[in-house]
């Protein structure tokens, strides 16, 4: 399903690129789609932050002086950078896939590895209006996210990729996934859903989703409908270990959630308590719990093909 949706003049966009993003396929997917962008006589100003709360200030700029389109060229990380600047606003988000995951990218249809398909996208100018989830920590963190919040096993892993200086890219990942499974234990959590009712016991992992995919294509929450005024949440109770790496290969079609150890729900708003354990959004660190997240009803404007 999609929200309200239609068609605008894009004659004049602002390109944010992550050059690091995807490994260093960034830079020339974003020199691709720029070329593009201008053959269809769009007006284009190219910009990059020095950092992360550079490129967020630069963002927040563009937005605050007026513009067709935000076009991020990057990975879900980048644009969750650009929605703390989109969020509620009247400028649209375009993407040039461009990162290791593009779950964003493939929820709203977008070509991946083509930046000139992606570009003539943000030229044809057909916006739809999408949810955003918002995430409220007690650090006094306040943040926006597009696709998935994960705690839990997931988040460990992430915890632990972020520690680890070799090896690099994909590898790190998988040797942290290795390191967690070996240290593999039941997580107290405590969650509190809209009408009150509570949910106390051990799980593996819980994912909240606002769209269904995350960690490049596994669909975490295969029923999340990113139009709908609701939250998709995914509860994995524990498992142990020869479990839990038979469970895996199944979420990236999504039939684990017909199975006995998974639980579904739908919410609008949830708290969600788990001593140690921080959450993590659109693949990035958030914030420690506890958190609050709601849903935020067509908060944000993005172009899609039609």
């Amino acid at each position: 399903m999609s929200g309200e949706s239609g068609r605008r003049a894009v004659r004049n966009v602002v390109v944010l690129t992550n050059p690091a993003a995807g490994g260093g396929h960034s830079g020339p997917a974003a020199a691709r789609a720029v070329a593009r962008l201008r053959e269809r006589g769009v007006e284009v100003l190219s910009i990059e932050g020095a950092d992360p709360q550079d490129a967020l200030r630069l963002a927040r700029e563009v937005v605050a002086r007026g513009v067709d389109a935000l076009v991020v060229v990057g990975g879900d990380g980048m644009i969750n950078l650009a929605l703390q600047a989109l969020a509620g606003s009247s400028v649209p988000l375009g993407l040039i896939p461009a990162g290791t995951g593009n779950d964003h990218a493939r929820e709203y249809r977008l070509p991946l590895g083509d930046p000139e398909a992606a570009a003539d996208v943000v030229a044809d100018g057909n916006v739809t209006q999408v949810d955003l989830g918002r995430i409220s920590a007690e650090d006094g963190t306040s943040r926006y996210f597009g696709s998935v919040l994960a705690v839990g096993f997931d988040s460990l892993v992430s915890d632990r990729a972020n520690r680890l200086t070799w090896p690099r890219g994909r590898m790190r990942y998988n040797l942290a996934i290795l390191v967690e499974l070996a240290n593999l234990r039941p997580l107290p959590f405590r969650l509190v859903l809209d009408d009150g009712s509570v949910i106390e016991r051990e799980l593996t992992l819980a994912a909240v989703g606002n769209t269904r995919s995350y960690g490049g294509g596994m669909a975490i929450c295969p029923g999340a409908d990113h139009a709908d005024g609701l939250l998709d949440l995914t509860l994995v109770q524990a498992m142990r270990r020869r479990t839990l790496v038979r469970f895996f290969p199944t979420v990236f079609k999504g039939t684990h959630v017909r199975r006995a150890e998974v639980e579904t729900r739908r919410t609008t708003t949830l708290r969600i308590e788990s001593p140690g354990i921080n959450a993590y959004a659109d693949g990035e660190f958030i914030a420690r719990l506890p958190v609050e997240v709601g849903i935020v009803p067509q908060a944000l404007g993005i172009l899609v093909p039609a």
